[in-house]
């Protein structure tokens, strides 16, 4: 068993570093940062297809991301892979609301050469620190297997053409 303080330090090096720590109900923890440039040259988001409503609807578009992720909020922290995947607008009643479609692609660290595979609602109107959950639904190497959620916030604008978003995931690998 571990002490109150044991506790508190794993839980505390787990907030402020890209850590994985096991729990004892086979959940692993990860925790990192996704970094999306959406205008210029170098963007990282892209709209692919714009609403077939036209007019102020966002209603059916369609866009695709191949973000970084580092191991903290500042560009310069580890490099740890990139998170690509798909979204398409399919909420008439909420034009922040997509569906997602989300691979987490890790090339450097402790998970290099294995994908997490992320799926579902994320909505970002719900003010700064809304919270997006979505399920972890698969995923290969060492996530073979693997089932749980991911939750994720938007931490902040450090230009006006980038995005960070803190994402904390609780993955359970094996049958």
């Amino acid at each position: 068993m571990s002490s109150p303080a044991a506790f508190m330090w794993r839980l505390l090096a787990a907030l402020f570093a890209a850590v994985a720590v096991a729990a004892a109900d086979g959940m692993t923890h990860l925790h990192l940062y996704m970094h999306e440039t959406f205008t210029g040259a170098n963007a990282t988001a892209i709209t692919v297809s714009g609403s077939p409503l036209g007019g102020n609807s966002s209603f059916g578009s369609v866009g695709a991301f191949d973000d970084e992720l580092r191991e903290g909020s500042d560009a310069a922290s580890q490099y740890l892979g990139r998170a690509e995947g798909t979204l398409v607008q399919a909420d008439l009643g909420s034009p922040s609301a997509w569906c997602t479609v989300l691979n987490l692609v890790f090339t450097e660290g402790d998970y290099g050469g294995s994908t997490l595979l992320i799926n579902g609602r994320a909505d970002l109107g719900n003010g700064k620190n809304a919270v997006v959950e979505r399920a972890v639904v698969g995923g290969t190497g060492r996530f073979r297997w693997a089932r749980g959620y991911s939750l994720m916030t938007k931490v902040g604008n450090p230009t006006p053409s980038t995005v960070v978003f803190e994402m904390d995931l609780y993955v359970k690998m094996g049958v």
